[in-house]
């Protein structure tokens, strides 16, 4: 598996008229380019970017003396004792964080400070899909609670960490809970059956936020549990038998249409994928972040490994095996109907699009599709110079093109484009225009 490394840099608001960068297959051109943010790099807290989910603000923690701060769009925020990593809502229009003054802590929403608590975590603060909800963890005395819409409920020894969600169409809440060492799921209040382990950041509703699931362990074997009902019983659900490997953020999924759960099992030291009970071919790992429906639900793909070789697998066919696998590349198109993911042979990286091997290159991006399924667009480097391939036509060259933090490529329309690229200590929104 390969990684690649991202260095932040950036500087000034400039807007450019349009520019020809390719031609050929397609034209593109740079219709803006302005200043977001500048960084002092000498105080900013790297860990902490944060990119909006519409990719067009950024959010990051500095320090300033013994106190840090939070920097929203090039702006200081108030300075406090200690601060936590930032989050947009889904609508990207409001952001919160965890700050510390004393022995307290509580959150900061758009720069109004919450009520104060004896601790919070950090991992545990969530806006609802339709950002009109919060919700965290919370603890007052040796007791947690969850806050939700600035009510406490419950009493409990620990919530467990990324285990507080909210249903999809936002009325729904559930989290994870331990009381005296035994670990229960809470649905709206509700509290279900205890386990001796339920799994890390496997907790999720189903598209149409009708069903729950998530991993529970009975002794040393691991099922999973939809709706109340435990599932065919296993070494391992996702990973470890105490911590899965994040397959798409989760150990499994519901298709789009609510319809079917999917997820990796292990078994005799052999992993596999189990759609509806039925079990599939039995490989030495799974790549995380590689196992996905389609949109339409019809169809599915996830990576796989033998050996050290990696392929993808799409609907039960094998690819070509690889050296490598970019970790959370592999997607489908909008219409499903087309694939497209990261890999590597040697030192070189690629993009292979419908079972097409792309042109190499030093470094490479996650790809993403337009919104009509027609283009394909990631970004890509050579000698330390970064630019965004369309349709394998290569555009300008940056300093860098920042993909930490949630920053990506977006496509506005399936001929236009936007991306943050760094100049200096300046952070710049990019867009483009494609002919």
């Amino acid at each position: 598996m390969f990684k690649r490394g991202i260095v932040l840099c950036l500087a000034i608001c400039i807007f450019i008229g349009t520019v020809t960068l390719a031609a050929g297959k397609l034209s593109r051109s740079v219709i803006a380019e302005k200043l977001i943010a500048q960084i002092d790099f000498s105080s900013w807290i790297q860990k902490f970017f944060k990119v909006s989910p519409n990719n067009k603000r950024v959010a990051y923690a500095a320090k300033g003396g013994n106190k840090v701060f939070m920097v929203v769009d090039g702006n200081d925020e108030k300075k406090y004792d200690g601060i936590g990593p930032p989050i947009f809502s889904p609508d990207s229009k409001q952001i919160a964080y965890v700050a510390q003054e004393g022995n307290k802590k509580f959150v900061v929403v758009d720069g109004k400070e919450d009520k104060q608590f004896d601790d919070i975590e950090d991992l545990n603060l969530i806006f609802s899909p339709n950002s009109k909800r919060m919700a965290y963890a919370a603890k007052v005395g040796s007791k947690w609670s969850v806050v939700v819409d600035g009510k406490a409920e419950g009493q409990y020894d620990s919530i467990g960490i990324g285990g507080l969600i909210f249903s999809p169409d936002s009325k729904r809440v559930a989290h994870v809970a331990i009381i005296e060492s035994k670990w229960i799921v809470v649905v709206d209040g509700k509290e279900e059956k205890q386990y001796d382990g339920i799994g890390a950041g496997g907790l999720i509703f189903s598209p149409d936020s009708k069903h729950v699931a998530y991993a529970a362990r009975v002794g040393s074997k691991w099922s999973v549990v939809v709706d109340g009902k435990e599932g065919e019983q296993y070494d391992a659900i996702g990973g470890s038998t105490f911590l899965f490997d994040a397959i798409g953020g989760s150990p499994f999924l519901f298709s789009p249409d609510s319809k079917q759960i999917a997820y990796v099992a292990r078994e005799d030291n052999k992993k596999f994928v189990v759609v509806d009970g039925k079990e599939g071919e039995r490989y030495d790992d799974i790549g995380a972040g590689g196992l996905i429906f389609s949109p339409n639900s019809k169809r599915m793909a996830y990576v796989a490994i033998v050996g050290s070789k990696w392929f993808v697998v799409v609907d039960g066919k094998e690819s070509r095996k690889y050296d490598g696998f970019l970790d959370n590349s592999l997607i489908f198109s909008p219409d499903s109907r087309r694939v497209a993911y990261g890999t590597r042979v040697g030192n070189k990286v690629f993009i292979v699009v419908d079972g097409i091997e792309k042109k190499q290159y030093d470094n490479i991006g996650s790809p993403t599709f337009s919104p009509d399924s027609m283009r394909v667009a990631y970004t890509a480097s050579v000698n330390n110079k970064w630019f965004v391939v369309v349709d394998e036509e290569e555009g300008k060259q940056h300093e860098h093109i920042v993909t930490i933090g949630g920053g990506r490529i977006i496509f506005d329309s399936p001929n236009s484009l936007h991306y943050f690229t760094v100049k200096g200590n300046g952070i710049y929104l990019v867009e483009e225009a494609i002919k």
